[in-house]
């Protein structure tokens, strides 16, 4: 399909340049519900996305149909309509090898998906308890290809197991949830480490626990750790750069944060599900630091932003069949990879010298209203009371607030369990006087 929208591109006459992503994927899911297997199915999606430049403009066209009949004239009509773009396309070049398809994952059957789910349901169930799992099963294949001479292609493999367990007794409810995702089915320790990571954590929840209040050292677990690095993501996107509203705008070479902090982007980072040797435009992928040691070096861009800066695509395209591309990150690291110290407990050994504070494991709203400047508020879903080192119980009815720029100036530490948590590598962290509020 490709090729035709190609040639018919060419024998127009009316198309400067155009790009066009062909992807198709098929999805395997399995759910179980209070214990029980609910629904399991296989489902199967495919597409082309296409993009000309015409007239200066750019416009966009997509189909799931089996053919690509007036694909080309949508993209012009849109072009119409389009905003002036001065975009340039990749040429071919040589791309990154990385493994992205696991045939273990491909391979395995819809039983064998079963049993998984099942193992998991039996290790984590409790009385008194609700317990859902999914997993689901992607295999696929993409291609990206531009009349610049780009014709690239790779395929892909992703799983990824999920499971809450759900506790709920009188007017108090708890809900604790864990998950595996990667490109290769997970292997029994990677299994196990999702039922005891929740088995841990609930645990320590039965009891109820006055929380703590004022200015007070917070540790962020990987996944309470969101809310304080979504604003620095956010002003890290070539967008924000190009809208003119990203605080790291022009710092590049600054020195801005704690000289423990480091982010890093990854897309060849084996083994994941959003690793890829080309991203959806057609640029090669590669590692982008983004800061080292405290110092802002890097934006992400797609084409389109890299043009409204003048500057050049990092590789960080993403598109879907109906949409235009836009940027997004791949596989996020945090801090640097063997620096942390501690035990892997929970909280990754950073509570031994905390009198008083908290331990924050999941916030509500993540992600409302605009966050950009850094300032976050946000209610506890999870979080613990730490006294004198230890977790002595939940903290109900709190909520934490700050602002992450000035809290990522002063980090305490960096916990010894770092973990995927979706497209993120962190380990637990310590921040000083985040604010802590009874509600």
């Amino acid at each position: 399909m490709i090729e035709q929208l190609l040639a018919e591109i060419r024998r127009s006459g009316k198309v400067a340049a155009a790009d066009c992503l062909w992807r198709q994927a098929e999805r395997t899911s399995v759910t179980f519900e209070s214990g029980r297997l609910k629904a399991a199915g296989v489902g199967q999606e495919a597409g082309v996305n296409l993009r000309v430049l015409a007239g200066g403009r750019i416009g966009v066209a997509g189909t799931t149909g089996a053919g690509a009949d007036g694909l080309v004239a949508r993209a012009l009509a849109a072009a119409e309509l389009g905003e002036p773009l001065e975009l340039s396309f990749p040429s071919r070049t040589a791309l990154p090898r990385i493994p992205t398809f696991f045939d273990r994952a491909a391979n395995a059957s819809l039983d064998a998906l079963i049993a998984m789910g099942k193992e998991l349901v039996e290790r984590l169930a409790r009385d008194g308890c609700q317990v859902n799992v999914t997993v689901e099963r992607e295999v696929g294949e993409t291609r990206v290809a531009n009349t610049a001479g780009t014709d690239a292609a790779y395929r892909y493999s992703g799983v990824a197991v999920s499971a809450e367990v759900w506790r709920i007794a009188g007017n108090d409810v708890l809900a604790i949830s864990d998950a595996f995702d990667g490109a290769d089915l997970p292997d029994a320790n990677q299994l196990a480490a999702v039922s005891d990571s929740i088995g841990s954590r609930l645990e320590a929840a039965l009891t109820i626990v006055e929380p703590p209040e004022g200015s007070l050292p917070v540790v962020f677990t990987p996944a309470g750790l969101s809310a304080v690095l979504l604003p620095i993501t956010q002003a890290l996107s070539g967008k924000t750069v190009v809208q003119g509203i990203s605080p790291l705008a022009g710092k590049i070479g600054t020195e801005v944060f704690d000289r423990a902090f480091s982010l890093t982007d990854d897309p060849l980072r084996p083994g994941r599900p959003s690793s890829r040797p080309v991203d959806d435009e057609g640029v090669p992928s590669q590692v982008t630091p983004l800061v080292e040691r405290g110092v802002v070096r890097h934006f992400i861009y797609d084409l389109e932003t890299a043009a409204r800066a003048h500057t050049a695509s990092t590789g960080h395209g993403t598109r879907g069949i109906f949409s235009k591309p836009g940027v997004a990150y791949t596989n996020l690291i945090v801090g640097e990879e063997g620096r942390e110290k501690g035990e892997g407990s929970l909280g990754g050994g950073l509570l031994a010298d905390i009198k008083d504070g908290l331990l924050v494991d999941d916030l509500i709203g993540v992600g409302q209203g605009n966050v950009i400047g850094g300032a976050f508020s946000h209610p506890v879903a999870l979080a613990y009371r730490v006294v004198n080192g230890e977790v002595t119980g939940r903290a109900k009815d709190a909520a934490v607030a700050g602002n992450s720029y000035e809290l990522l100036k002063r980090i305490g530490g960096f916990g010894a369990d770092r973990r995927w948590y979706g497209g993120r590598s962190s380990p637990s962290v310590l921040l000083e006087g985040v604010s802590v509020a009874r509600r």
